[in-house]
């Protein structure tokens, strides 16, 4: 028979082994684990114009929503870390309302590699005025997407599914379709709120209005331009310039579509918000006969930098 002794021998060797076990199992596992999640978000908040405010809540505010951002699962695929979405959100509040609630801005932005090199390619920029939220400090960021109460957790996840809907778009034609349709439920859920940025007739240029936009079958091609710009236009570039520059070319054409449908149309105030020094950068270094095709588009859809594309049709002049 075993002795006791030789009871208390085994047991103390087997709850070692499982100890060893469990840590190599979180050493296996956690990586994956932490590398599950989609973005890679860096967040500002600033409250310079806040004056006399306990200035550790807003560094809470920032943690949080850091954490909110960088932490939540918001799809079903895995990301290892290099394939994250790098972003990034900068929130300036103006002024605060009562104890827990502020006012202010939200700007966000998204950066995607362009294929075979080291450059990014900024593909959203974006700056929200109508951003108003409640925050307790050390209160949990909490999220439903039926039925969500909070103005916080619906603009950050808002904007999530936003970035998300347009990596996924320039990358497969309109694969970013659920990620979209998530966004718009956030709007649809937020309308009985008393705050703006979620209704139509507040503004041409808000939330309710850029998810509009994008899922609008009327305005498509823009869809289709945001793919074939990034895939088979500057993806294409480190390996084929010229042909991935005329695929970028062709792309402004579908802009062109959609401006002459409608050409206060807020996607594509977005589009040039994003894009404009890049075109320039582009098509600076084109022959001719393209970059005349390319000025005549751009001058009709984006009069408000015709002075900044006028670089393009001096070849001589380089751009920063």
């Amino acid at each position: 028979m075993i002795s006791d002794w030789n009871c208390i021998f085994i047991t103390s060797i087997l709850k070692k082994i499982m100890k060893y076990f469990l840590v190599l199992l979180s050493i296996v596992i956690f990586p994956v684990l932490v590398g599950a999640q989609e973005l890679r978000c860096n967040v500002t908040v600033s409250s310079q114009k806040i004056q006399g405010a306990n200035q550790n809540l807003f560094r809470t505010m920032q943690s949080d929503i850091y954490e909110f951002m960088n932490n939540r699962k918001w799809t079903d695929h895995v990301y290892s870390y290099d394939e994250k979405l790098r972003c990034n959100i900068m929130i300036v509040l103006d002024e605060q309302l009562s104890a827990d609630e502020f006012r202010g801005s939200i700007q966000v932005q998204y950066v995607r590699p362009v294929f075979d090199s080291s450059y990014e390619t900024t593909v959203l920029n974006i700056k929200d005025n109508d951003f108003r939220c409640r925050y307790v400090e050390f209160q949990p960021l909490e999220f439903n997407e039926t039925s969500n109460r909070e103005n916080l957790t619906n603009i950050l996840a808002f904007y999530a599914y936003v970035i998300l809907g347009f990596s996924y778009d320039t990358f497969s034609m309109e694969g970013g379709t659920p990620y979209f349709e998530k966004a718009q439920s956030i709007v649809n859920n937020s309308q009985s709120l008393p705050v703006k940025g979620w209704k139509s007739f507040e503004s041409e240029r808000n939330r309710y209005w850029l998810i509009e936009n994008v899922l609008n079958k009327s305005y498509s091609d823009f869809r289709r331009c945001m793919y074939n710009y990034h895939r088979n236009g500057l993806d294409l570039m480190s390996q084929r310039v010229e042909e991935g520059r005329a695929n970028i070319a062709e792309s402004l054409r579908d802009l062109q579509k959609v401006f002459r449908k409608r050409p206060s149309t807020y996607i594509l105030q977005m589009f040039f918000d994003s894009k404009s020094a890049e075109l320039v950068n582009v098509f600076s270094k084109s022959y001719p006969d393209e970059r005349n095709r390319v000025l005549t588009i751009l001058n009709e859809i984006d009069p408000s930098n015709g002075s900044k594309y006028a670089k393009i049709a001096d070849e001589t002049e380089t751009t920063q």
